[in-house]
């Protein structure tokens, strides 16, 4: 009798062993977002004085840009087009720079890039291998000095404005 109870487990134990196998895969998409600071959608280059036009004029946008990133990426700018114009004048888009620096949080390892001439043609401004969480950027605007928009005034405008739209891009690197 204990020699069937010992084959019957012997049995019955062989027959319930069975194993599979499962693959796990974890697949990691690049995600990049990038978001302007609502509160510097609009920026103004204001010349008011004689001395503006000699020196220029800038704007400081501390933390401009929030971006999110999976990994390495790079961040670019570019105006919609080449020149700003008004009533038939125009000024040279390059003739703003731009330059980029590290916000409050910034994002370790990055390179940034100093006084970009403005294009319609998309110029990198940030590089970066690292990616982050809710990091920002800060942009500075600079309009040209020495007199250079002396004669775009159009008598009758309080200001005269010139406007473009600009396009700020992240892609993974």
């Amino acid at each position: 009798m204990k020699k069937l109870i010992i084959t019957s487990i012997a049995i019955l134990g062989v027959g319930t062993l069975s194993a599979q196998n499962v693959t796990l895969n974890v697949k990691l998409k690049p995600i990049q977002t990038l978001v302007v600071n609502n509160a510097q959608k609009i920026v103004n280059l204001d010349y008011i004085t004689k001395d503006d036009y000699a020196n220029g004029v800038s704007s400081m946008n501390a933390d401009h840009l929030n971006i999110f990133s999976t990994g390495g990426f790079q961040v670019k700018v570019k105006s919609s087009s080449a020149a700003l114009q008004n009533g038939g004048k125009n000024i040279q888009a390059n003739t703003i720079q731009i330059k980029a620096t590290a916000g409050s949080e910034a994002v370790n390892g990055a390179q940034y890039a100093q006084n970009v001439q403005l294009s319609a043609n998309e110029t990198m401004l940030v590089s970066s291998s690292n990616g982050g969480i809710d990091k920002k950027i800060s942009i500075e605007y600079k309009g040209a000095g020495a007199n250079a928009y002396l004669n775009n005034y159009i008598a009758g405008q309080d200001p005269t404005v010139y406007t473009t739209e600009l396009t700020y891009t992240i892609v993974s690197q």
